[in-house]
């Protein structure tokens, strides 16, 4: 008898080829992986997702009722950004806040480009009245605030928490310059030359 005759046609080994698996898997191989659910919620809790870039149409710049602060918000709204002067410290201190959800323990550099200048400050995630936001204080005198000094637009990135772009206005400018002068309102000479830049050098940062 030929050779041949004890081979299996081609189409009947694909047939058992199936069965011959499982009768393997079932003679000693190892335990299925038992399968685990997890639930969306929980994953989403996990990995947050980045904010997208705020729709500021109708937003602007407002004093605060004591004068200490100025916000730029829509009316009625909760601020976006703002920026506080506390003339109890000698020199004044000033601290700039992103109202972007934070978590306690983070920190984050926050880069402000505008008026021919970048400035890179360092915020912490910070609880005040209720609300984890991200902030940082500097005296009022660093270098990093004169990215305010003038009447351009400003583009501020908070990494996870988008782009924020402010309208033109020179109150940004005119507050710093009040802060730094102790809260003393300043003749007009004086307050063109608090809001020069200080230095040649357009990029602050550190």
């Amino acid at each position: 008898m030929l050779l041949s005759n004890y081979l299996l046609p081609e189409r009947r080994w694909l047939t058992l080829l199936p069965m011959l698996l499982l009768a393997a898997c079932g003679e000693g191989g190892d335990a299925p992986v038992q399968a685990q659910r997890i639930s969306l919620e929980d994953a989403r809790a996990k990995v947050a997702e980045p904010l997208l870039s705020p729709d500021t149409e109708g937003a602007g710049w407002t004093v605060s009722a004591d004068q200490r602060a100025i916000a730029f918000a829509r009316p009625g709204a909760a601020p976006f950004l703002t920026l506080a002067c506390d003339l109890r410290q000698a020199p004044a201190t000033l601290t700039i806040v992103r109202h972007v959800r934070a978590r306690p323990g983070q920190k984050a550099l926050f880069p402000v480009i505008g008026n021919g200048r970048i400035s890179r400050f360092k915020v912490d995630a910070a609880l005040s009245d209720g609300e984890w936001r991200w902030q940082g204080a500097l005296p009022a005198s660093d270098s990093l605030f004169d990215v305010f000094a003038g009447a351009g637009e400003l583009q501020a990135t908070l990494p996870g928490g988008g782009t924020l772009l402010t309208e033109e206005s020179r109150i940004p400018g005119e507050f710093v310059t009040w802060c730094r002068a102790g809260g003393r309102v300043l003749r007009a000479e004086e307050t063109e030359a608090a809001q020069a830049p200080a230095g040649p050098d357009p990029v602050e940062g550190r």
